[in-house]
């Protein structure tokens, strides 16, 4: 699994401390969002150029590692 820590931040004055994607703007939720709704990684990437595949899988390992957190409780 991706160390998404080293990619996903949190920070209280940018999208009211949703984790994003290192310094953009761009959320997790965002991203996966993309996803469920069909994107491919390539539309992704070509629609924002600021973002790597790494960064996509980071958003994904996050889900899963928030999921496993959830069901572990």
């Amino acid at each position: 699994m991706i160390k998404y820590q080293d990619i996903i931040k949190r920070n209280p004055n940018k999208r009211f401390g949703k984790p994003c994607i290192r310094e953009t703007r761009i959320s997790v939720y965002d991203v996966l969002n993309w996803l469920a709704n069909e994107m491919s990684f390539k539309d992704i990437l070509s629609d924002y150029p600021e973002l790597t595949e790494k960064d996509i899988l980071a958003c994904l390992a996050y889900a899963a590692d928030k999921e496993h957190k959830i069901e572990s409780v």
